[in-house]
């Protein structure tokens, strides 16, 4: 039993099981606490994922719908984000990328000064990559093949690599999808399968390839007796009477996240409390939470600096292609086509069409008007010219097979602001709306190179119709939002991740990054987490009194 004693249920309530929830479950039961981890999503088990994107019901994620997947995209004015929503959070539906941030990142954004980090930030990296499982990946498909050639062509071709991938991938010459015993833990995790390199990462691995946060952070913790609560959503955290900053403890209120009717009401309280609900999740919370009389203390600077990883989505797509575009890992592999900017091969399965919704023909030009007037000229133009192989491009039948999608990342600044407004579409109630400076949609140098690689492989390049038509860029790496500073006035929390304000209160998720990273953030997120953690004392030594430490005059600006 931890130090909370009978009074509280437990001594920790971790909110979310994403990488940052994962890490925070494991570390605290470690130290002897006792640690709830309450997630919004469902549990899921190998076998039990959809084939396709076809199964609408079990792959997006819209329970007020009745589509109870892991996957979900929000809308908003300056980004269309893809985010995942399950037990083991965003791990379930990433592609399972794990790149540790360039050194640079460090010394730039809310978080420069605050910590030794190139000292002590690559422990933590070997940490969560032990964790992970981090390999070089060796499954190299057709697209990854293709994206060799067009960066030789390009004269970018000594930057190619593999991509660092969290995969359990068979040796040489053995077979692949080949049940295993315990690879990582000494035999205390669950047997695992090799990859087939099917291509169905972000689709949730059938084959126990992908190391995912319910096979290993998950998984130990619960080992350790962490209860994991699923289906069930955080609707107020507020602190226990006798203390306003929480020194007392806090009451935690749920509802079921499932259910329209029967929400299921309950009350959990504890010493501490964790939030891991990802990027746009926790602030949604916190936002709520504060404006509500909460948490009435909580930073103002909740939903600043949110970055995308300023991303655009571009690609190719070989309609009767010979090849099967889709095999291979989600990502496996990259280039840099310059300093600042890299491209990543990107792949679903075979008949996972339903991502071709949202692709049209490549399109140049300044965004607004006159590149859609171009695109529109496009469009017509080549359905005129050549009706049949125009069809064939826009059908959706096939999508996965025969495209290749181009992630292509800047590591350039460039912030959003997120705000809790209502809006006139929806007066009902409040919600997050971004604002501020347009994240570039149109990277003439990403486009060049799609055209390229179309050219390469024999088929017609794609942009992403959202880009074109709004202006609107896709990620799956918001981050920022709750970010590390030096003051309350700055950020929401200080270097060891604890919340301005309150006691025993942290942030481990991806809303913490103070920079922008430029690569794919889950690594990033594990070992800033895992750094978080190790601040933390042992339950047997605590006297829960761990505060925030503002290092900045209370006037900064």
């Amino acid at each position: 039993m931890g130090s909370g004693g009978d009074r509280f249920d437990f001594d920790f309530i971790v909110i979310g099981s994403g990488f940052g929830g994962s890490v925070s479950a494991l570390r605290l039961t470690e130290k002897g606490y006792r640690v709830a981890v309450i997630e919004m999503g469902r549990r899921w088990a190998p076998l039990s994922f959809p084939r396709t994107s076809w199964s609408l019901h079990r792959w997006f994620w819209r329970p007020s719908l009745g589509l109870r997947g892991f996957f979900t995209m929000r809308f908003f004015r300056h980004a269309t984000i893809f985010h995942g929503c399950a037990v083991g959070g965003g791990s379930i539906t990433y592609a399972a990328t794990l790149l540790p941030a360039p050194d640079r990142v460090w010394q730039s954004g809310t978080w420069r000064g605050l910590a030794d980090w190139t000292a002590e930030m690559p422990r933590h990296y070997q940490a969560a990559s032990r964790m992970l499982g981090v390999i070089e990946n060796k499954i190299l498909g057709t697209a990854d093949h293709l994206l060799k050639y067009t960066a030789d062509a390009t004269g970018c071709g000594h930057t190619f690599y593999p991509t660092r991938v969290g995969i359990l991938q068979a040796p040489n010459g053995e077979a692949v999808n080949h049940p295993i015993a315990d690879p990582f833990f000494g035999g205390e995790g669950p047997a695992r399968g090799t990859c087939s390199g099917c291509g169905g990462c972000m689709m949730g691995c059938r084959y126990g390839a992908k190391n995912t946060l319910d096979l290993n952070y998950l998984y130990l913790a619960e080992k350790n007796g962490a209860r994991i609560v699923p289906e069930t959503k955080v609707v107020d955290v507020r602190p226990l009477s006798g203390a306003e900053d929480g020194a007392c403890g806090y009451e935690v209120m749920t509802i079921k996240s499932t259910s329209w009717i029967r929400r299921h009401p309950q009350k959990f309280s504890c010493r501490g409390v964790v939030f891991s609900a990802s990027a746009l999740g926790t602030m949604e919370l916190l936002f709520g939470l504060k404006q509500n009389g909460s948490l009435p203390a909580l930073s103002g600077t909740i939903g600043k600096h949110v970055r995308t990883n300023s991303e655009s989505i571009i690609g190719a797509r070989v309609p009767n292609s010979v090849d099967d575009l889709s095999q291979g890992i989600a990502i496996g592999s990259g280039i840099y086509i310059d300093e600042h900017t890299h491209i990543e091969a990107v792949r679903y399965p075979n008949g996972a069409d339903v991502m071709g919704l949202l692709t049209t023909m490549l399109t140049d030009g300044k965004p607004g008007p006159q590149r859609i007037a171009l695109w529109a000229w496009n469009v017509l133009s080549s359905l005129t010219l050549h009706p049949v192989r125009t069809l064939r491009l826009f059908r959706l039948w096939g999508w996965a097979r025969e495209s290749t999608i181009l992630l292509c990342m800047q590591a350039v600044e460039g912030e959003i602001e997120m705000r809790w407004k209502r809006h006139w579409f929806w007066p009902f109630r409040k919600m997050l709306s971004s604002h501020g400076e347009r994240v570039a949609t149109y990277i003439p140098k990403a486009n060049q190179f799609a055209s390229k690689f179309a050219k390469i492989a024999g088929g017609a390049a794609m942009s992403m119709l959202p880009e074109i038509l709004f202006d609107v860029p896709g990620t799956a790496h918001c981050i920022g939002g709750c970010v590390m500073a030096d003051s309350p006035e700055r950020g929401v929390i200080d270097s060891r991740h604890r919340v301005f304000g309150y006691r025993n209160m942290y942030i481990c998720d991806g809303s913490v990054v103070g920079a922008n990273l430029g690569v794919n953030p889950s690594l990033t997120i594990t070992a800033l987490s895992e750094r978080a953690m190790s601040f933390v004392p042992p339950a047997s030594c605590t006297a829960w009194n761990d505060t925030a430490q503002s290092s900045a005059p209370a006037c900064a600006a």
